[in-house]
């Protein structure tokens, strides 16, 4: 059985609103329990299985503050889509290494999403701007 666009959207939007609001639990909930979650860059590199990806959200969401997400674009296959995204909000830890100064930042996500016939979330794998968001917290602190 395959999911209609409108049915991902819907999966990828609750995964987003779980995210948006630091519960880790809700995100974990989305994924399957067998799920492959690969954050490209991650340095613990991809995780399998739903609780093995509880250490990388626990981290964002000390790192990340206040997102909000904007869907740019989504393209659709059977069971899986393509989401270019924009994060929008404040880096209030070291997200991905790099000393945040509670800034303001924004940047582009590619989510690459594999969803089992139930709507679960089968294989999550994220690509980051990370050049981008060098630029925005590497730049001299503003006094």
């Amino acid at each position: 059985m395959s999911l209609s666009p409108a049915e991902m959207d819907q999966r990828l939007d609750e995964h987003f609103r779980f995210e948006a609001n630091d519960d880790v639990e809700g995100v974990l909930a989305t994924l399957d329990e067998d799920a492959v979650h690969d954050v490209v860059g991650w340095p613990h590199g991809p995780s399998q299985g739903r609780e093995s990806a509880r250490d990388f959200y626990v981290t964002l969401f000390a790192d990340l503050e206040e997102g909000k997400t904007t869907t740019i674009r989504r393209i659709y296959g059977e069971n899986h889509m393509v989401d270019e995204t924009l994060w929008e909000g404040r880096a209030t830890g070291r997200p991905f290494g790099i000393e945040g100064n509670n800034r303001q930042l924004s940047f582009r996500l590619l989510h690459i999403v594999d969803f089992t016939p139930a709507g679960k979330i089968k294989k999550e794998q994220v690509w980051l701007d990370v050049a981008t968001m060098m630029q925005q917290l590497q730049a001299p602190v503003k006094t």
